[in-house]
């Protein structure tokens, strides 16, 4: 049986879409964008 004052207390709501879109833009991630605009910055040294 489902204890609903223990589910209540373990309860974290999600994110709101303006906190979710901070975390996203906050977050350094590497997309093949980067990669690529690095290759290119390599080759030009050569």
């Amino acid at each position: 049986m489902i204890d609903f004052d223990e589910e209540i207390a373990r309860f974290q709501p999600s994110l709101e879409v303006e906190e979710i879109e901070d975390a996203i833009v906050k977050a350094d991630l590497t997309d093949m964008t980067d990669i690529i605009i690095e290759m290119m910055k390599g080759l030009k040294e050569e």
